[in-house]
């Protein structure tokens, strides 16, 4: 998958290789060099040559140091590049998810997988081409230039290879289920952060902040602990490494008096042999570093892949249609269930075009789950929806949504002016059209305020009351003029004056208006009133009807009724 994500960036990939790894060999140069100059400079007292070498090692100090730079200059572009088409893709497949899809994986881990999870892919992939090419290149290098300087002693070398690989297989082995749940845990600590900011208000009137805090803190502290446990594994790396080359390095001495002594080996070579074995070292201890960097992405890699890899269980439908005028919307045998839990059953019934129908039941009775079941936010488990005589799958999506005008329970803005929240429902509306739609809405607020329609929102609305964003909200499906328009509790922080108000606009639309409320008066001038029961369709009539006919009803409208004649 993401080879896919460097393609666009291969040339620089492999640029940033190519001098990464012309770095590396002017490295493995120098300790030749630095040999050179013991035997023949220092041992012969010549300065001239000591200084010519010298001048020598400056130079290749200087064009690995130029290398080091374009390769950084390129592992950076390359790997920024790839964080960004990676994100783009995440973000498309986020925006193409269902309701359930969301509701499976949560905004917290989505966001995190985003950020956090993309960044430790950008980082994998940076030192991928400045380091991963680097130390085993150092590492073989050095292993060939020590038996060019003397086979009996690089043997020392080989010995020492298979140790520092075993200690890098078992630090690996025991850190990588590690990271997996580091970054689950990640998700945990982004819900407790996310559910605090955005319900302050709540926690503040509930006096809880001290036990938010402490279970942020609790939430934290195990994140630490694994971080910690982790941390202690990973340490092993460099300890355990450094012991094994030491012990050569040693060996090396050792050896190499003996076969200075006996001539068959000079000073300069063991300096040599010696500089090798310590950029084996330091490659290694590099190599372990990548290694961490490599665990973490590995399990990024599997969350990132999760994201991309889920697809949404509602398709765009064939377009197909033969549209039909008898009813607008049936439901012929409804039964919809949520993760294993029904919501409705067997819901019958038809709705003309331009009638008002009210849907009214107690909480957790399945309103809202009925009303998003019309554009598709969910598919229907059993029956089907049609409109216009069509199944609901049939008509592509965006043709679908653009029929219904849709205000949800929680009233969502977004930063920007007033105006262009509004032409969210039709993104070419008029001054004129807008202000239409703000005076059906009630939302005759929004010419007292000095900048009128360029008034700025802020995040989610947060300048405003609630009733001011729920009829902002309303404001913006009427301003669409859409066939079908579903108020799904969106007028609960009106009074009852607005209410009424905003009622008596909507009856001069040419819609279908669908309203689900907790109010009787909101839903008594109705031309049909669904009522709801445990996803259960337990009347269904005008308002004079169901008094009659309906028990549940009959007890709704009056203890509503005659607190309000009160």
């Amino acid at each position: 998958m993401w080879m896919k994500y460097i393609k666009p960036y291969r040339i620089q990939a492999i640029i940033g290789f190519l001098f990464k790894m012309t770095e590396a060999f002017f490295e493995l140069i120098v300790p030749m060099v630095v040999a050179d100059i013991i035997d023949n400079g220092i041992a012969k007292n010549d300065s001239n040559y000591i200084l010519k070498m010298g001048f020598v090692l400056f130079l290749l100090a200087i064009i690995g140091y130029c290398c080091a730079l374009i390769c950084q200059y390129f592992a950076s572009k390359t790997s920024q590049g790839f964080g960004t088409y990676l994100r783009n893709d995440m973000f498309k497949a986020m925006n193409a998810y269902d309701y359930e899809n969301i509701d499976d994986i949560g905004t917290p881990s989505l966001i995190t997988r985003i950020t956090n999870d993309v960044n430790q892919l950008q980082l994998a992939v940076a030192m991928a081409i400045r380091l991963v090419s680097r130390s085993p290149f150092l590492i073989i290098g050095s292993l060939i230039m020590a038996f060019q300087i003397n086979v009996q002693m690089a043997l020392i070398f080989l010995l020492s290879a298979p140790l520092l690989a075993l200690c890098i297989f078992l630090v690996m082995s025991k850190s990588l289920p590690l990271y997996i749940r580091i970054q689950k845990q990640l998700d945990r600590v982004s819900l407790i952060c996310r559910e605090n900011l955005s319900g302050i208000r709540v926690i503040r009137a509930f006096s809880k902040q001290f036990q938010e805090k402490n279970r942020f803190e609790e939430a934290t502290q195990k994140q630490k602990d694994m971080q910690i446990k982790v941390g202690k594994i990973s340490a092993l790396l460099n300890p355990l490494t450094s012991v094994i080359v030491n012990i050569a390095i040693i060996f090396i001495l050792y050896i190499g008096g003996i076969r200075v002594n006996a001539g068959s080996l000079t000073q300069g070579e063991i300096i040599a042999l010696i500089n090798y074995m310590n950029q084996i070292l330091l490659s290694m201890f590099v190599f372990a570093n990548v290694i961490v960097i490599f665990n973490k992405a590995s399990a990024s890699y599997k969350r990132i892949q999760e994201v991309l890899a889920i697809h949404p269980h509602i398709h765009d439908g064939s377009g197909n249609t033969n549209f039909q005028k008898e009813n607008l919307i049936s439901f012929d045998h409804v039964t919809f269930a949520y993760q294993g839990a029904q919501a409705l059953k067997d819901l019958n019934f038809k709705i003309l075009k331009g009638e008002t129908i009210g849907i009214i039941g107690g909480t957790g009775s399945g309103k809202s789950t009925l009303v998003h079941l019309i554009p598709r936010f969910y598919d229907v488990t059993q029956g089907q929806i049609l409109i216009k005589g069509n199944p609901i799958q049939d008509y592509p999506l965006k043709g679908l949504r653009e029929m219904i005008g849709i205000v949800p329970q929680q009233a969502v803005l977004f930063t920007g002016t007033i105006r262009e929240n509004i032409q969210w429902g039709k993104k070419d509306a008029s001054d004129s059209e807008i202000k239409e739609a703000l005076r059906i809405a009630q939302a005759t607020f929004v010419d007292e305020l000095d900048e009128g329609l360029d008034s700025m929102i802020h995040q989610g609305g947060k300048n405003l009351s609630g009733g001011q964003r729920q009829r902002l909200t309303i404001a913006r499906a009427l301003v669409k003029k859409p066939e079908i328009l579903i108020l799904d509790d969106s007028a609960s922080a009106l009074d009852f004056a607005t209410d009424a108000a905003l009622r008596k606009a909507l009856k001069t639309l040419d819609s279908t208006t669908i309203i689900v409320s907790q109010r009787v008066s909101s839903l008594m001038h109705a031309d049909k009133i669904l009522v709801l029961s445990h996803g259960e369709l337990v009347g269904m009539g005008n308002h004079q009807e169901l008094l009659e006919t309906c028990s549940l009803y009959q007890e709704i409208a009056k203890s509503q009724l005659s607190e309000e004649v009160a």
